[in-house]
């Protein structure tokens, strides 16, 4: 499971900077799924759609960063998960003029392994109150 979880720090790291897909499509299927509960990402259903989401959030959110706070392999289920928080401010571009504020906003990765791939991902992420946060919502 040490190279899975070598494969999931390299995309978590290409993802969050927003890389996009180009940067992330090494390490996952060609056809890696995607699933959110969250009204942001409700059309979002492959991995490169989100790769590309976050790549677009990061234009908005000029100084975006993250802390992670956890990462863990899980062998018996062939996944990885990771819990960060995301600060980002609005100061370009977006939903409306920016606002200036800023969203410290907590999330998990759950990376399920097919092959040596990252094949799906699930985000937990409280969009809502982030949006809030932001002064989107």
């Amino acid at each position: 499971m040490q190279a899975e979880t070598e494969t999931a720090k390299a995309f978590f790291t290409a993802c969050e900077t927003g890389q996009g897909w180009e940067a992330c499509r090494p390490h996952c299927t060609p056809d890696a799924t995607f699933a959110a509960q969250s009204d942001v990402l409700a059309e979002v259903r492959t991995l490169e759609q989100y790769t590309e989401w976050m790549r677009g959030i990061l234009a908005v959110l000029t100084d975006g960063t993250y802390e992670l706070k956890f990462f863990a392999a899980d062998p018996v289920r062939n996944a990885v998960c990771a819990y960060a928080t995301f600060i980002g401010t609005h100061l370009a571009g977006g939903p409306c003029p920016p606002t200036g504020r800023t969203t410290r906003t907590d999330y998990v990765y759950v990376m399920r392994f097919q092959g040596g791939r990252i094949a799906h991902m699930t985000k937990i992420w409280n969009s809502g109150y982030a949006l809030r946060e932001l002064g989107w919502a």
